[in-house]
């Protein structure tokens, strides 16, 4: 069936490479960033234009086969086992216009791209504090980064989008052309259609204040305690997260982190330095002397190096809640499970959201009025099995359901099952609506499935 099916790609004049099963570049091409999963797909076919992916999508329908889209892997949470999947990792091409400050991407650049062309001009997307993630799959799932508490999710920059739809077609969705489906596309994720291009608002961010500090984890109940009343006040101009890890135990990790458990606060902020410390001041005094780190002056794009390297694929497990305010208990179950040094848990972030996340912009980016999240995850490379894994994720879950609201973030999740968790109940039938209009027989269902209204 896989040369059958490649034979009938090439028959419609698709112009990019196709891997077959057992051919050179072709388990290079089917892997996803995230190693929990192991596709199968019969043909792995990378697009290099839109005519591509109109002929892809044709030949899957035509032959019935799952369907799946991958550039970085980053998002993919369905395997398209026995079926096509399509890269669009070859379809780049970053235009940045200066004049309106926006940009046009393909569905295969990835931020740092974007952040290169654009930070020159003292411009900046709202990206996330991951650069190397695609641009598409993380805004079409909603995308919040180190500027969104000032201008809001990335999905809300979102202007024009053309997209190959379930029929094949090439449509243009905007506010005034096809609404319903720029609607949906703003935060529905991969469901509605393979996205082509995108083209996306700028803001005029020439200079920030950033860094990171590392505390000792013993810190970590004042620095929360402090932080949760803290983050009421915190302005909109700033964007903090804190994290609570074991740093690695090797040589390229500096003396005074290596190997140790930390509690790191990150920070970017639109302003001026001396404003900057005055508003971090209180943290600051939580934490007491840092082991390490600082903040400074840089241009956008300088953020970037806060995060390191790209890390290397991996599998992991991850959980993922919401919440309205940071109660003791919560405070007590994270850093309790955090800072055992037993412990299986890998990471625990806590971030606080509002500021211009938390307006209306007619978008179905969910649960805006939500100040605050907690993503737990373990590496399973580190030693744990993915039972054990499961099983101290779930214990610690059930310690913080009574406290959290249900709700979940759409880019945050790897559980395909949560989907509708990610949405508040009207965006999610409205969608649902809209699925069936564009895909009403749930072509696209390899994915963070919405499936069309009955």
């Amino acid at each position: 069936m896989s040369q059958e099916t490649a034979a009938d790609l090439r028959k419609a004049s698709f112009q990019g490479p196709i891997h077959l099963p057992g051919q050179e570049g072709y388990d290079e091409a089917r892997l996803p960033w995230r190693r929990n999963l192991d596709p199968k797909p019969l043909v792995v076919a990378e697009a290099v234009n839109a005519n591509d992916v109109q002929i892809a999508v044709r030949v899957a329908r035509e032959l019935d086969l799952p369907f799946g889209v991958q550039s970085t892997g980053h998002g993919t949470v369905v395997a398209a086992d026995g079926g096509v999947l399509l890269k669009t990792t070859r379809m780049t091409g970053v235009r940045v216009d200066e004049k309106h400050q926006t940009v046009t991407v393909g569905p295969g650049d990835i931020w740092n791209s974007v952040i290169d062309a654009a930070d020159p001009l003292g411009l900046a997307p709202l990206s996330g504090g991951l650069p190397w993630v695609g641009v598409a799959g993380y805004t079409l799932g909603g995308g919040t980064g180190w500027l969104s508490r000032k201008f809001g999710f990335a999905a809300d920059s979102l202007l024009r989008a053309t997209v190959v739809t379930a029929t094949g077609e090439l449509r243009t969705a905007s506010e005034d052309e096809n609404p319903d489906l720029f609607w949906a596309l703003r935060g529905g994720s991969g469901n509605f259609g393979v996205v082509t291009e995108l083209q996306l608002r700028l803001f005029p961010v020439s200079q920030v204040y950033a860094g990171l500090l590392h505390f000792p984890i013993a810190k970590a109940a004042d620095i929360l305690t402090r932080y949760r009343d803290w983050a009421r006040t915190e302005p909109d101009e700033l964007n903090t997260g804190l994290v609570m890890l074991k740093m690695p135990d090797i040589e390229q990790v500096p003396p005074p982190v290596r190997g140790k458990r930390v509690i790191s606060l990150r920070a970017c902020y639109i302003g001026e330095q001396a404003e900057g410390d005055k508003l971090l001041a209180p943290l600051r005094e939580a934490g007491g002397e840092p082991l390490m780190g600082g903040l400074r002056m840089m241009t956008y794009g300088g953020v970037r190096q806060l995060t390191g390297p790209p890390p290397r694929p991996l599998a992991s497990l991850e959980h993922v809640d919401l919440f309205r305010s940071l109660d003791d208990e919560v405070i007590e179950s994270v850093v309790s499970a955090a800072s055992d040094d037993k412990t299986l848990l890998s990471v625990a972030e806590i971030r606080h959201w509002g500021g211009a996340m938390a307006h209306d912009t007619g978008t179905p980016v969910g649960h805006r009025d939500v100040p605050f999240s907690i993503v737990t995850e373990i590496d399973l490379s580190d030693q744990a099995t993915e039972p054990e894994a499961k099983a101290f994720l779930d214990a610690l879950a059930a310690r913080l359901r009574p406290h959290a609201t249900g709700g979940t973030f759409l880019n945050f999740i790897n559980d395909p099952a949560l989907t509708e968790t990610a949405f508040e109940p009207a965006n999610w039938q409205r969608l649902r609506q809209v699925k069936k209009v564009y895909d009403p027989s749930n072509f696209f269902h390899c994915n963070h499935n919405i499936p069309p209204a009955s």
